[in-house]
């Protein structure tokens, strides 16, 4: 069975830092690119990184660019971000996922396979 499985959510003050941690399992993550998606509450989840199945490319949405760093460990299976300068408008549940292919994993429907989510509040 595949299971991600996040942690490091909490609350956190603005322009403070967190690091999000995703354990992956039942899957080779050297076949598979990962990516972190966010869900605000009354809105729709959006792409927030993306991280190439290598490791070797990475992508970010306009919003946390330069801010967010997507990494991966193929050896320990996890997928970690780490998020600087945080904002209140970067509350959110924050979810772990996987793709065979990272073309189509900036969408949704790109999703082979979902965490459960793990929630980040940011405060003024």
């Amino acid at each position: 069975q595949v299971q991600l499985v996040e942690s490091g959510g909490g609350l956190v003050q603005a322009g403070g830092s967190l690091r999000l941690s995703c354990a992956v399992s039942g899957l080779t993550l050297s076949s598979y690119a990962m990516a972190w998606f966010r869900q605000a509450p009354g809105k729709e989840r959006e792409y927030v990184s993306l991280i190439s199945w290598s490791g070797d490319s990475t992508y970010y949405a306009r919003s946390v660019k330069g801010r967010f760093t997507i990494s991966k460990d193929n050896t320990k299976n996890t997928v970690s971000l780490e998020m600087n300068n945080l904002k209140p408008e970067d509350t959110a549940v924050y979810y772990c996922a996987a793709g065979a292919d990272y073309m189509r994993l900036v969408r949704t429907t790109g999703v082979d396979y979902w965490g459960k989510g793990t929630l980040v509040t940011v405060s003024s």
